[in-house]
């Protein structure tokens, strides 16, 4: 086959994937469309990374194109990666069922005027570009080679974007937008994104590690709020005023260098089958939403499962599967992590179980948080660090 049968294959397999699922979303038919149109291989570098079980080795187009095309195009719910830093990814193509729910929740109509922040390869900003109309669309990059990259390919695939290098965690464009859209990582929006938004406009975000949200500005442009709309993740933030820590601009310390080769502050032994940890995505959004720094790893063996976690700081829990539902936990740092976690279960069996989509979140001009049920009265989270309990909203 060559490049061209292979990169064809490639676009009809993801679109059939996407309709055997009903991931084409019913209420933007245009999505599938523009995606055609604008097929992911117009925006990717001609060198992408696989991971290998060890590293990210380069995928070269020139040196390998059917293994080029098929990582572009190996699952629907992949991303592509296109850049790696000191071993690290910092730049990827999101994976095309992530752009198009992600796009879809932005409610996007002809002749809105749209920022994009965080250009990247500029996929994105094409697409949004196709459907909102010549010149409605700025795109913010603060990397100046991706900038420089995207803007070549925009040109090339004929859509009228206006590209700026700027961090778009720090500022905004000049003038107000209907729609901003959001291409990495935060894990508080940050102040300068309502301010550029009318009232009754909407804001789509990828929030911390697992997640995106889409926002409503309020009448008074005085805050912003709405509910989680689907499982994703994307890049962190790169930008100077991301902070550290999970989620918020820098990878996170291992477990081995937080757990370090002292002994456990404490031990004890609880009542617990840890399966739901690997297979319960509303229990993992759940404990994100309470213990928000927390970073998991879990395994199976002949005892059950077992999981580590830590804070990316200073503090650890080891909860060590021992056979007939219990297990045992090792905590140590100044904080009882694996306490909070096990509190933070039980306090979401109390609320009933809610699904991630019974989630949402406000954002005020000092004040972030999460709640569930309902953005008034019901039980609510900050945003930005660890919570314990929630709070009732008076």
């Amino acid at each position: 086959m060559t490049e061209h049968q292979h990169l064809v294959a490639g676009r009809e397999r993801l679109d059939a994937a996407m309709a055997g699922r009903s991931a084409w979303p019913e209420r933007s038919p245009w999505l599938r469309e523009a995606v055609a149109v604008l097929p992911r291989d117009g925006f990717a570098p001609d060198r992408l990374w696989r991971w290998d079980g060890r590293a990210y080795v380069p995928v070269d187009r020139a040196v390998d194109p059917a293994g080029w095309a098929g990582e572009l195009y190996a699952d629907q719910d992949a991303a592509a990666v296109t850049q790696v830093t000191g071993g690290l990814p910092t730049s990827s193509l999101s994976a095309q069922a992530v752009v198009v729910d992600m796009l879809d929740s932005l409610l996007l109509e002809p002749g809105h005027r749209v920022w994009d922040v965080g250009t990247g390869q500029g996929w994105s900003a094409a697409i949004a570009g196709w459907r909102a109309g010549p010149g409605r669309v700025v795109s913010t990059e603060l990397d100046p080679a991706l900038a420089a990259f995207a803007r070549g390919r925009l040109a090339a695939a004929g859509v009228d974007v206006e590209m700026l290098v700027a961090d778009g965690s720090a500022g905004r464009p000049p003038g107000r937008f209907d729609r901003v859209h959001a291409t990495y990582a935060v894990e508080r929006v940050p102040w300068a994104w309502v301010e550029a938004t009318v009232p009754g406009g909407r804001i789509v975000y990828p929030w911390g590690r697992l997640g995106h949200v889409a926002l409503t500005v309020a009448a008074d442009g005085r805050s912003a709020s709405g509910w989680v709309q689907g499982l994703a993740q994307f890049m962190p933030d790169r930008g100077p005023a991301a902070g550290a820590g999970p989620g918020a601009g820098g990878p996170a310390a291992g477990y081995a260098q937080v757990r370090g080769d002292g002994p456990p502050e404490t031990e004890h032994r609880v009542e617990r089958d840890l399966v739901p940890l690997c297979e319960d995505w509303d229990l993992r959004f759940a404990l994100r939403v309470a213990v928000p720094d927390a970073v998991f790893t879990t395994a199976v063996d002949e005892d059950g499962t077992s999981a580590w976690v830590h804070d990316g700081a200073r503090s650890w829990a080891a909860l060590s599967a021992a056979g007939g539902g219990t297990v045992v936990v090792h905590q140590g740092g100044p904080r009882r992590l694996g306490d909070e976690v096990l509190a933070a279960w039980d306090q979401w069996t109390g609320l009933g179980r809610p699904s991630r989509y019974d989630y949402g979140i406000t954002v005020t001009p000092g004040v972030q948080w999460v709640w569930v049920g309902d953005a008034a009265t019901g039980p609510r989270w900050p945003v930005g660090r660890a919570a314990a309990a929630p709070a009732a909203v008076g």
